[in-house]
């Protein structure tokens, strides 16, 4: 089985508020062995985790080792303030405040920083995505400040603006991704960086009512083609479900990714082979140099 390459321990893919609540005085630590029991059923041995702003994560790191899981966690994410990311992370005015956060994540353990340099898709206006991108010229500086620390940065990016400005700036992984153009993806093909797209938080909420289908279905549409693209233009890409996120549950997530991926591709030995080139990519590079 192919690895998860983008999971939150924090977060159960049922109700955020009430897994936030399960941790928030003190970490449960049952629940974080539930996951782990839940990946080793489903065969995943490496989990490439989102950070939380719990400790959850950086309690995983230390107990992954017992389920035969590689686990990889940047301990907390890290946004602007007034940006979107407060609920997986920490918040920085200023570059040198990042900078600060930076060495924050190295003294608790993190194997790499994960930034949030947009807001997420926005379901009520197909092909927007809420809040304002960060600007780019503070994007490449976020990320060349974390490889100056020796770690590799993963990117949670939708949009046009935003994922150009997070390619050029050299980020390792770009994380969902929504709303690529082809210009785009040909920048992202000519780059070091992975694509993690994440299909099934959007493929999952087909039918359980948070949505209208026909809202979802645009995006879903949009997301295929981009993977199509990706694939013809051999774009480096990774499996990663964003397990806990709503419907998106530890273990069958990123089962449920791979099977999208067959269904968009076909099931080859070549898709296969592209799929795990990415993950190796990842399982290099994702650790602190």
């Amino acid at each position: 089985m192919f690895g998860e390459c983008h999971a939150h321990m924090l977060m159960d893919g049922i109700d955020y508020r009430e897994a936030v609540k399960l941790h928030r005085e003190s970490v449960c630590e049952s629940k974080i062995r539930e996951y782990f029991e839940a990946y080793r059923r489903a065969g995943v041995s490496f989990v490439r985790d989102g950070g939380d702003n719990c400790g959850v994560s950086r309690r995983a790191a230390q107990i992954a080792g017992e389920y035969g899981i590689d686990y990889r966690t940047p301990v907390f994410a890290i946004h602007k303030e007034g940006h979107y990311g407060r609920i997986v992370g920490r918040s920085f005015g200023n570059m040198r405040e990042f900078h600060q956060r930076v060495r924050e994540a190295a003294a608790e353990g993190a194997d790499f920083i994960k930034i949030m340099t947009t807001g997420l898709l926005d379901f009520r206006n197909h092909g927007e995505i809420t809040g304002t991108p960060l600007d780019k010229t503070e994007v490449k500086e976020m990320v060349h400040i974390a490889h100056e620390e020796g770690f590799a940065v993963m990117s949670h990016t939708n949009g046009i603006y935003g994922t150009q400005a997070a390619i050029e700036a050299g980020v390792d992984t770009l994380e969902h991704g929504n709303y690529m153009d082809e210009e785009t993806l040909t920048m992202l093909a000519d780059s070091h960086t992975v694509w993690v797209p994440t299909l099934v938080t959007v493929r999952n909420l087909l039918g359980c009512g948070r949505y209208e289908d026909e809202t979802l279905l645009p995006i879903i549409y949009r997301a295929e083609e981009m993977v199509r693209t990706a694939f013809r233009k051999g774009v480096k890409t990774a499996l990663g479900s964003d397990a806990g996120a709503y419907c998106v549950l530890h273990g069958d997530g990123i089962c449920q990714e791979y099977q999208s991926f067959r269904e968009i591709l076909g099931d080859s030995k070549k898709v296969q082979d592209w799929l795990r080139n990415g993950e190796e990519i990842i399982r290099k590079k994702f650790r602190r140099s």
